[in-house]
């Protein structure tokens, strides 16, 4: 929906409804993946797309009969055997679609949300597709409040908290509930689209460790900049495709570098003449995660330095130094895992336990 959301807000501003189609499941091969939408809007003007041009007519179609009867369908498109020249999909793919009307009386939440993606205010869009509710019945949930409802104070609770879990990771899912929240497979489907920008990953010092750490941080959906005062090491050929590369002192960088409660800051130069300034400046910022390598001897030496520059002893807490789970890892690769293994289990309260040494809930 982020690449329509021009002509959305403005149709929503003019208070008439439009028809807005969004792709809830896919299964095998298709175009387009969940959240891929469409939007027939007043005058029969189209933005968007769910499937490249293939079942755009016929879900243009149900737009109109959702505009003017107000109700919500669900339709499944896809490729048949019987007779591959159907409207679906040739390639082999099968994708679902809601088509949900929208106006200021059915959707009073819509234009904050708008203005919510527009900004880079992290929101989560639920949206009731099936099963014993009001399908396109939609809830917002940013990470303080709430508006709309599915239904029942029960099923608003266990979605909100869901979709806060989603928009935490920038997530697109459907989960199922029963009447009031409680997990089940055939309850109510909701499908839960999240629009937050993608957390930071700060990775300082150009070595062979921050071209592994770069890569795995893309694989979690991270936006990823490395960061080294020497030209010579800090190119953007000795890294992934899509990482950023500065050559800055990493202290001034991070000192002009916005973070917040989801940035992940990785300090991998082990020298104290960028780690101890670096370190004074993340330490006083906002950040999911804080971690330095180097070996037991370089964090006392590095712990007595930020001491003596005047670091207290709650920030020098945040840090988590030496980096990483203890997995006896030793290459650039095996340390990268061990440091996402690292963030992961801080970012969700896990133990970094074996899951066979533990019993109860795997997840809270």
């Amino acid at each position: 929906m982020r690449e329509i959301l021009p002509a959305l807000a403005r149709w929503y501003a003019t208070g008439r409804p439009f028809g807005l189609a969004t792709v809830v499941a896919v299964n095998r091969s298709a175009p387009r993946g969940p959240g891929a939408a469409m939007a027939v809007g007043p005058d029969d003007e189209v933005v968007g797309s769910v499937s490249g041009g293939c079942v755009e007519g016929a879900v243009f179609e149900l737009a109109q009969e959702v505009v003017a009867d107000g109700e919500a369908r669900l339709r499944t498109f896809g490729y048949s055997d019987d007779d591959a020249f159907a409207v679906g999909l040739t390639c082999g793919g099968e994708i679902t679609v809601l088509v949900r009307r929208v106006s200021p009386e059915a959707e009073p939440a819509f234009g904050a949300v708008a203005e919510s993606v527009v900004s880079h205010r992290p929101v989560t869009v639920a949206v009731v597709t099936d099963g014993p509710a009001q399908r396109g019945a939609s809830l917002a949930v940013w990470p303080d409040e709430a508006a709309g409802t599915l239904g029942t104070p029960g099923l608003d609770a266990a979605v909100t908290a869901d979709a806060r879990g989603e928009l935490a990771q920038g997530a697109t899912v459907t989960r199922h509930y029963g009447p009031q929240g409680q997990r089940r497979e055939d309850g109510v489907a909701v499908f839960m689209e999240s629009f937050a920008p993608p957390p930071r990953m700060l990775v300082f010092g150009a070595i062979d460790y921050a071209a592994a750490v770069a890569r795995i941080g893309g694989f979690l959906g991270y936006r990823v900049t490395v960061c080294d005062a020497r030209p010579v090491f800090a190119t953007p050929r000795r890294f992934p495709e899509g990482v950023e590369v500065v050559v800055e002192w990493p202290h001034r960088y991070l000192g002009a570098t916005e973070t917040d409660s989801r940035t992940v800051i990785c300090v991998l130069t082990h020298d104290p003449k960028f780690d101890v300034p670096l370190l004074e400046e993340a330490l006083r910022r906002p950040a999911a995660y804080i971690g330095a390598m180097g070996s037991r001897r370089t964090h006392d030496d590095r712990m007595e330095r930020l001491r003596a520059t005047g670091v207290g002893e709650e920030a020098l807490a945040r840090l988590r130094s030496p980096v990483g789970l203890d997995l006896g890892a030793r290459t650039p690769e095996e340390v990268a895992v061990s440091v996402a293994a690292e963030i992961i289990a801080l970012r969700w309260g896990g133990s970094g336990a074996p899951l066979t040494a533990t019993s109860g809930a795997i997840h809270s």
